[in-house]
């Protein structure tokens, strides 16, 4: 469902050199794995025999066991559609191949030679293999070169496999351990290809510090390949005359680990992930260069095995309820500290190429005026100009609150800013007898004449201070449309522009954190403030009556929906399948869907107002400038996402 497949790492226990144990704890192990709804279970290299038989592997009783136990497998999965990939030798046209092989409705429908063979310090394989490099050329006519294999019949040679009638599209490409270590893997090439899934069967043995090594080998080539990789290495049952073996099980996607085992297990070990096909594939129609290669003569070597079994509900895999938030605790001060200094940066050459004179900036004592106003101050450090060189107005109108009044009155005087307070209630009631609006009509003319009245006064100083306007709206507002257009959509520089509002909040409670007392109060309150333009007058008790996740829900959901929707093009019904998962628990299935049905509109229809936003840095990997990202007609019709 949604183009989610469960894939599944085995390191088995094993004897070595004993085929028939070996193929019963196969069996048994895949079993378990397929029950648990794998349509896809990877084994480590030679598992069939134990990759340590070292000259065992010239015995002709041992190959022949070998072949049979692979037939023996493939029978005892021949009533289901889960691929098995099982490693052992086998013999090709008067040579011998250290192989994987895939199993599938029981027969094995393709063979992968291992290409480079380790040959230095603990490892000879060139003793007793060949490398599978011309075999994997392909034929003459360009197609896979075919292996009678006794027992089997005609089996493709590659490693580049296809999945029939897939409509998420899942290819797979192969590799056998030393193929990832080396400069240039046969994973990237097959990436181009099409491949979305590398297979890795691998006998890796442990050294000290060799597994930092291979998780990073495997998370940067998951990433650079904008792929899956599912690496399945042999454990400690493997001889130890020479080499220690940890049965090391990875299952990365992008650049990020979904799954992994603690090495050194004595019992079979399985891992599970949830892989998300669709979006790898959506991912490379917009990013990347898999667009500038020929793949025709990689896709004509390919095996085709039957439709794989999709996962119907989510079991094994993290989908994070707020993903534009570090979710890393250890890398949370590096991440904030790394947005905050290119917030700072882009500003402060937009300063030094303006010549202003001022940084000029509307501060409500809500979130995001905050945080533009602590990049500002951190700026006029950077380029060690006075704090006071930056004016910030205080304009109350007919919602201001005294929470928000006083905080913004703090703040401006703790970080040493001028500050100016401009009343717009006595300017806003002449507008409304111009324009003959009623005041006691609390409609969107009623706010929006606030808005813009802020936004003229702002303008307007910043010409008589020789300084910009520094805006601060957010990404989330960006995307829902969640300002006045020609008014607080509108500055000279938007600081926050790329920055959604739940990374706004993390952003000021990293900064809090790294405050003294006296601002990290103030920053506190700022933080428990609820959300508000305070465009409409305050409750009887002088609190906040507007609250915008009342009117639009919570930015939390749309954050997510922002999130899954711009950077994997995710259809609506997938965004709801996604929040159901990760929210479970905390909002309702209909708070999402009501949340789900205003994202959409919204999104579709404020459309007009981004194809106009001012300059700001991007900070993330999503961003909704019509100048860089996002380029989308605003008149386009979103009844297919409703």
């Amino acid at each position: 469902m949604f183009g989610f497949y469960r894939f599944a790492c085995v390191s088995p226990r094993l004897r070595v050199a004993d085929t028939a144990y070996n193929s019963e704890e196969i069996i048994k192990s895949a079993a378990a794995a397929v029950s648990n709804g794998a349509a896809f279970v990877v084994f480590p290299e030679l598992s069939i025999t134990g990759y340590t038989c070292s000259d065992l592997f010239h015995q002709e009783l041992l190959l022949r066991n070998s072949l049979d136990s692979l037939l023996k497998i493939a029978k005892a999965f021949e009533d289901t559609d889960a691929v098995i990939a099982v490693g052992l030798p086998l013999r090709m046209f008067g040579r011998l191949y250290n192989c994987a092989a895939f199993l599938q409705r029981g027969k094995v429908v393709a063979v992968t030679p291992k290409i480079h063979l380790p040959n230095q310090r603990e490892f000879y394989e060139k003793r007793h293999f060949s490398s599978g490099r011309d075999l994997l050329r392909g034929g003459a006519d360009g197609h896979p070169v075919l292996c009678c294999i006794e027992g089997a019949g005609d089996v493709p040679v590659t490693n580049f496999i296809t999945v029939k009638g897939s409509g998420s599209e899942v290819r797979v490409g192969v590799e056998l351990c030393e193929d990832l270590w080396i400069p240039a893997p046969p994973s990237g090439k097959l990436a181009f290809a099409g491949a979305n899934v590398i297979v890795n069967l691998s006998a890796s043995d442990a050294l000290v510090g060799k597994q930092d090594y291979r998780r990073n080998l495997v998370l940067n080539q998951s990433a650079r390949c904008m792929a899956a990789y599912v690496y399945s290495s042999a454990g400690v049952h493997e001889s130890t005359t020479d080499m220690v073996f940890s049965g090391h099980l990875m299952i990365a996607e992008n650049g990020s680990m979904l799954a992994e085992n603690k090495p050194f297990s004595r019992e079979t070990e399985i891992i599970y992930a949830d892989v998300d096909a669709d979006r790898l594939n959506m991912q490379r129609l917009s990013e990347g260069s898999f667009q500038d290669f020929d793949g025709r003569e990689v896709y004509a070597r390919a095996a085709t095995i039957e439709n794989l079994r999709p996962v119907e509900s989510l079991k094994f895999r993290f989908v994070s309820p707020a993903p534009f938030v570090p979710g890393n605790l250890e890398t949370r001060d590096q991440s904030c500290t790394e947005i905050f200094n290119i917030q700072c940066a882009g500003l402060a050459k937009r300063l030094d190429a303006s010549h202003s004179k001022r940084a000029v900036i509307g501060l409500s004592g809500g979130l995001d005026s905050t945080l533009a106003l602590l990049v500002v101050a951190e700026t006029f450090k950077l380029l060690k100009r006075p704090a006071n060189e930056i004016l910030a107005l205080t304009m109350p109108g007919f919602g201001t609150t005294r929470r928000t009044k006083n905080n913004a009155v703090v703040l401006a005087e703790l970080l040493g800013v001028e500050l100016r307070t401009v009343d717009i209630r006595n300017a806003c009631q002449l507008h409304f007898a111009d324009i003959g609006h009623d005041p006691k009509v609390f409609d969107v003319t009623y706010e929006n004449v606030q808005a813009r009245e802020r936004t003229q006064i702002l303008m307007d100083v910043a010409n008589s201070e020789g300084g910009i306007v520094i805006g601060t709206g957010d990404l989330s507002e960006i995307a829902l449309g969640w300002s006045t257009y020609n008014a607080d959509h509108m500055s000279m520089y938007a600081v926050n522009c790329d920055v959604p509002k739940t990374l706004v909040r993390h952003i000021v409670d990293w900064y809090a954190g790294r405050s003294d007392a006296a601002l990290r109060g103030v920053l506190k309150d700022i933080l428990d403030t609820p959300v508000s333009p305070e465009l409409l007058p305050a409750a009887p008790n002088g609190q906040i009556a507007q609250k915008t996740e009342s009117i639009l829900g919570a930015y939390e959901i749309h954050d997510f929906f922002l999130y899954h929707f711009v950077k994997y093009g995710a259809p609506p019904k997938k965004l709801l399948f996604l929040a159901k998962y990760a929210f479970a628990g905390r909002f309702t299935d209909g708070e999402l869907e009501k949340a789900l049905a205003v994202f959409v509109r919204r999104f579709f229809t404020q459309q007009f107002k981004r194809s106009c936003i001012p300059d700001g840095p991007k900070v993330g990997t999503i961003s909704l400038s019509p100048r860089a990202d996002w380029r989308m007609p605003s008149d386009a019709n979103f009844s297919d996402w409703a």
